[in-house]
């Protein structure tokens, strides 16, 4: 305990002689006796209780005394910024029966993809699966229970969670299996549903659907952080706040495994991102790999021979040419993994587009040379990116508070199937392929933003993607607000449907019916579909 003795100011003196005289009763003239009533008052309103985290110096000693079965909230985003040393101390210890709440399960032979291996997990609540195959295996073989949660709900529900908030009320996942509930959490050895996932509540705000969702509490939470004071005071650097910063804050008990610790006053009071209260052991790391997960660079030199190009090169470029053209200047804009992203390359050079990434940047930039790669700095997709003058970097909870907020003006995304009325599904196939919603449901939650989709006509097989209604799980309903395809662009009304607004050339509006699962109007004004 600190005790700090605060004089008195002269002013302050008669009030504290009322004070001790209308409590206690106690009244006398002895000089000595008020004067030492006076100390004791200015002692108890200046008396301070520190809460001090414990440093260690092995992370197998800062875990060791995690039980079976406990709730682990990991920090970390794909493989950027995942407390990798914390991770692997849990290998050691062998603890078993674990609930891990994390945005994913990083890949199948590091970060918590190494305890999937060991089926130290017993239940993943996260929103992407991604590329963890043995994540999918596992999930769809009925050996491990999966909640799929959208990723800003996700977040939310963690920083809820810290807050003392039990529940709260969110657009996101409305008319979705999120809302209404038989969203697969354990398969049997047969495939069928063992575990399903239960209806959430429903109210309306202000003419719209709202799901609650209730917060999200663990026993605790291993996160990491770039530096610490001796305080307990962290820093994050760049893109590795996303889940970490948030997750500080909800647990009984917060480990964080740091890269230096500094001493007390290196960092100014402002530059703190997470105050030591929330912290309660430290573990310097000996060592980081720091993986990344998808290495993409830039070439500094032209190409000497341009590559050959495939029929479907030729294809997502007229996709990718004509979705640039959504972009206007100032615009926030969130682009998803693929042909939206490949647009931002188009953007004219006349405009200005602030491009915001879910896992917490604004102010994307371009790809970065092979000599700028930093494995804390990607997108969404996990791809090593760069950024532009005037960004800034943020948590996972205050990048989706952006996009169900309104503040972002454009989403562009990809489809497997999209509905007459605007309904989206780009997310599962029931049994077959289960990558997770990921922010996709937050996205196209927002009354404010609009939702632009950019997909090949139909699929592979020529089954149509453009349909009456979707047959797969759907991402969002009456979201989307156009649809780009190598053939067409349609404007969708959520009351009366789709209109051709644009065509390719040498192509008829009964072309286009012949490969559309749905009926549509034609526009009076049809024009040829435009290139940037």
């Amino acid at each position: 305990m600190a005790v700090v003795l605060t004089m008195l100011s002269s002013t302050a003196l008669p009030r504290c002689d009322m004070f001790l005289r209308s409590m206690c009763g106690f009244i006398t003239k002895d000089t000595a006796v008020r004067m030492q009533a006076k100390r004791t008052v200015g002692c108890s309103f200046s008396t301070t209780c520190a809460k001090n985290a414990r440093f260690f110096s092995d992370p197998t000693e800062a875990v060791e005394d995690i039980p079976d079965g406990s709730t682990l909230l990991v920090g970390g985003f794909g493989l950027c910024g995942i407390p990798e040393n914390l991770i692997s101390a849990l290998l050691r210890t062998g603890v078993k029966g674990i609930t891990a709440v994390s945005n994913n399960a990083g890949v199948d032979n590091f970060g918590l993809g190494l305890l999937l291996r060991t089926k130290q997990i017993k239940r993943m609540i996260s929103s992407y699966v991604g590329e963890n195959a043995e994540f999918e295996r596992q999930y769809l073989c009925g050996e491990l229970e999966v909640e799929l949660t959208p990723q800003g709900t996700l977040a939310e529900r963690v920083r809820a969670g810290g807050a003392g908030i039990p529940a709260f009320f969110t657009a996101t996942g409305y008319g979705t299996l999120v809302q209404e509930g038989g969203a697969p959490i354990k398969y049997n050895k047969d495939g069928s549903v063992a575990i399903a996932s239960e209806r959430r509540e429903v109210q309306e705000f202000n003419g719209r659907h709202y799901v609650m969702e209730k917060a999200i509490t663990g026993d605790y939470a291993l996160v990491k952080a770039w530096k610490c004071d001796k305080a307990g005071n962290l820093v994050f650097r760049k893109t590795t706040r996303n889940f970490n910063q948030p997750m500080c804050k909800a647990a009984k008990t917060t480990v964080v495994e740091v890269e230096e610790v500094v001493d007390v006053g290196t960092f100014a009071a402002e530059d703190i991102h997470v105050p030591s209260i929330y912290v309660d052991r430290i573990v310097k790391g000996m060592s980081y790999e720091k993986r990344i997960e998808k290495r993409t660079v830039r070439s500094d030199k032209q190409q000497q021979e341009p590559k050959q190009r495939k029929d479907s090169d030729i294809t997502r470029e007229r996709i990718i040419r004509r979705a640039a053209l959504e972009f206007e200047d100032g615009m926030y804009a969130n682009l998803g993994i693929g042909i939206p992203m490949m647009a931002s390359n188009y953007i004219s050079p006349d405009i200005t587009v602030h491009l915001q990434s879910e896992n917490g940047i604004l102010g994307l930039g371009p790809y970065p040379t092979e000599s700028e790669v930093d494995p804390d700095l990607i997108n969404a997709g996990k791809e090593t990116v760069t950024v532009m003058p005037g960004a800034a970097f943020f948590s996972s909870d205050e990048s989706f508070a952006m996009i169900r907020g309104g503040h972002i003006d454009l989403t562009m995304l990809g489809a497997m199937q999209v509905s007459k009325y605007g309904d989206l599904a780009n997310w599962m196939i029931p049994g077959k392929m289960v990558k997770g919603m990921g922010g996709a449901m937050d996205l196209v939650s927002s009354a404010g933003t609009k939702v632009v989709v950019t997909m090949e006509h139909s699929a592979k097989n020529g089954k149509h993607k453009v349909l009456d209604r979707c047959s797969l799980p759907l991402t969002g309903k009456h979201c989307v607000d156009r649809i780009i395809t190598e053939k067409a662009v349609f404007d969708v009304d959520k009351t009366s449907g789709l209109t051709l607004i644009e065509i390719w050339e040498g192509l008829s509006p009964d072309d286009i019916r012949s490969c559309t699962g749905t009926d549509f109007k034609v526009a009076t004004n049809l024009r040829p579909m435009q290139q940037i």
